[in-house]
């Protein structure tokens, strides 16, 4: 039954979402020549949901993660009563959307079933319920690298941590470019991070086909939806909106931005008005990693910058030396990396070649993830990989009583949050 002929008739009739196989899944290739060191890959324990079942009722909904969607959708943490797996699930009234909402919705479940790859959030347990979507996708335990950002590193990651993230979110770049896509929203929370330590980009309800008639095009002309609140992150060409187009290299210019982003804590160009913005871009002006002393060079001593390529471990050293402070802690209590700096040459470079102004001068997702600042990238275990999230934690099933009981044949749509619903985890947007 296609969701877009879902109606309130009967109530109680439950199907799968039966979507037409229009496209051809060519994606097993990169899932079997991919020959890295990046580890933790294929799902792994929480990660995998596709064994679970179309049924709503074998759902226990626990706590509210936020809405997204245009306020249509309410996101949940749920368990799944059969097996006791947590997953996430997507409720959205289908009757409150319009035509062209529909057609985002259709859009976005057809993409979840072409796309194939384990650095990229999409959902193959895909239902109606009366006249409500269900998607459900893995639970991202450590929510996004925004919200990472804003509750447990304010001054910015350390170079491990940001090398980790950025090296998911290119494997799964380079995939979707191959595929002949654009997925011009990337931004840290659009970058996920699950319980196990894999990296997910999400967001596809913002990519773009660059397929026409059977062959690839070089540019595309589309403006994306939502576009003001992604301004800081799309690039100069996209948003010129002239006769040369964008394509997949737009990408790199955003993956830039989210570099700066999560090197500082601050978005680029955020606190400008949107005309300013864009007049900055379209002149060139780029954001660049200012390299200052963390500390007076009085109290450093002999100490020298180094410029290795590695990272210099102060944001851990300070870490380290808060070990006995409480994740819970309010945010002048937590380990905070001092600010300013200092800054490998490696991620200088990095930066500096995705923010290049002319397109055709960024480099392709394959070729950055052969640079020097991802050769830090090594084989992580669990221990390793929580040793670079530290101070932060895990989402885990909360104790008190759930937000909900298993849904009945009713086509409300979900209750609005509460005043003290917490902020959302990521963005769903």
């Amino acid at each position: 039954m296609s969701f877009l002929d879902c109606s309130c008739i009967s109530h109680a009739q439950v199907q799968p979402m039966d979507i037409e196989e229009r496209y051809e899944d060519t994606s097993h290739q990169f899932l079997s020549c991919d020959g890295s060191e990046y580890t933790l890959q294929g799902p792994a324990g929480g990660d995998d949901i596709t064994g679970l079942s179309a049924e709503p009722a074998h759902y226990q909904l626990l706590s509210e993660l936020g809405r997204g969607f245009n306020n249509l959708s309410q996101v949940s943490m749920a368990r799944h009563i059969p097996t006791g797996q947590l997953v996430a699930v997507k409720q959205t009234n289908l009757d409150e959307c319009t035509e062209e909402e529909l057609l985002q919705l259709m859009n976005e479940v057809l993409l979840s079933r072409l796309f194939r790859h384990p650095n990229l959030l999409t959902s193959r347990l895909v239902f109606s319920s009366c006249c409500q979507l269900w998607v459900l996708t893995p639970l991202m335990a450590y929510g996004s690298a925004d919200t990472l950002l804003r509750t447990y590193f304010p001054d910015g990651m350390s170079e491990s941590l940001i090398a980790y993230l950025l090296y998911g979110v290119l494997k799964a770049l380079e995939y979707l470019h191959r595929m002949g896509y654009v997925h011009r929203g990337v931004k840290a929370s659009h970058i996920l991070l699950s319980g196990e330590g894999r990296v997910y980009l999400s967001g596809l309800h913002s990519v773009y086909s660059m397929m026409r008639e059977g062959k690839r095009m070089r540019a595309v002309f589309d403006m994306p939806h939502h576009s003001p609140a992604l301004l800081p992150w799309l690039s100069p060409e996209l948003l010129r909106q002239d006769l040369h187009g964008y394509g997949v290299k737009s990408d790199i210019y955003s993956l830039g931005i989210v570099a700066c982003e999560l090197v500082s804590g601050r978005v680029p160009f955020q606190d400008m008005p949107p005309t300013q913005m864009l007049l900055q871009k379209l002149r060139g002006s780029h954001c660049c990693l200012l390299d200052v002393a963390p500390f007076p060079l009085g109290e450093l001593g002999g100490l020298k910058v180094s410029r290795s390529g590695v990272d210099s471990g102060i944001g851990e050293s300070v870490a380290t030396g808060s070990l006995t402070h409480s994740a819970t802690a309010p945010p002048t209590d937590r380990p905070q990396s001092p600010g300013p700096k200092n800054h490998s040459a490696t991620l200088h470079n990095l930066v500096q070649l995705c923010l290049q102004q002319q397109p055709e001068r960024r480099p392709s997702a394959s070729a950055l993830l052969t640079h020097a600042f991802f050769k830090q990238v090594k084989r992580h275990t669990r221990d390793s990989f929580l040793s670079l999230m530290y101070p932060a934690v895990p989402l885990t099933s909360p104790e008190d009583p759930p937000v909900s009981c298993p849904p009945g044949p009713s086509c409300h749509a979900p209750t609005s949050p509460s005043a003290d619903t917490p902020e959302a985890v990521w963005d769903f947007s």
